[in-house]
């Protein structure tokens, strides 16, 4: 059936999406921009995990797509962006653990997992945007905006992700005084992973045509 194939497709893809936010964590350059704000929250509070504040902003990312979005909001879809959110928070404590036994011994080994992890991660959203059944509430968010503004998707979300980075890194130097979740790595994945996306639309449009 078509609408197993659509979730197969979208539950992959959201795998594929937290094993690229572990290697971009287990880089130590910062992780995603997504992530990166969850992650330095559970850096200054040990309340809830990585993937429990995952889930926090996944919450607040919902109400702002209801807000926006209002009569043309689905309910429906709400309720499994829900679901999804916490299954994607689990998700990403599962591959932190899967990769935990990787040992970064330089600056190059840094380098190299946190450009894997944009790869990874843009593969896993762009597999989620295939799958045409469902998104995480940081994906469903931009679109909503892309929706009532008229901007491109790729745009808002590059300049969201330059918004979690900010932030992020106002927590770690206000509360520990030094980055910790945000590096140069941060900003690599903010620019980069919305032209991935970019990239992989434009391969699968040039394989599709022939």
């Amino acid at each position: 059936m078509k609408i197993i194939r659509q979730y197969s497709l979208f539950l992959i893809g959201l795998f594929i999406a937290s094993m690229g936010v572990a290697f971009s964590t287990k880089a130590g350059l910062g992780t995603s921009p997504v992530a990166s704000l969850p992650y330095s929250v559970s850096l200054v509070s040990s309340l809830l995990s990585f993937g429990g504040w995952l889930n926090v902003l996944s919450v607040i990312q919902i109400a702002v797509q209801v807000i926006l979005l209002r009569k043309k909001c689905k309910p429906l879809e709400i309720v499994i962006q829900t679901v999804l959110a916490f299954v994607y928070g689990y998700l990403t404590n599962l591959s932190c653990f899967i990769i935990s036994g990787i040992e970064v011994h330089n600056y190059f080994e840094q380098l190299l997992y946190m450009l894997l992890g944009c790869v990874i991660l843009a593969f896993g959203i762009w597999l989620q945007l295939k799958g045409k059944v469902a998104m995480l509430p940081g994906e469903a968010m931009n679109r909503a905006i892309a929706e009532v503004t008229g901007k491109r998707y790729e745009n808002i979300k590059i300049l969201f992700d330059i918004i979690y980075i900010a932030l992020s890194a106002a927590i770690c130097l206000i509360f520990l005084g030094k980055l910790e979740g945000v590096r140069e790595g941060s900003i690599i994945a903010a620019v980069s992973v919305g032209l991935i996306i970019k990239f992989y639309n434009f391969l699968y449009s040039k394989i599709k045509s022939k």
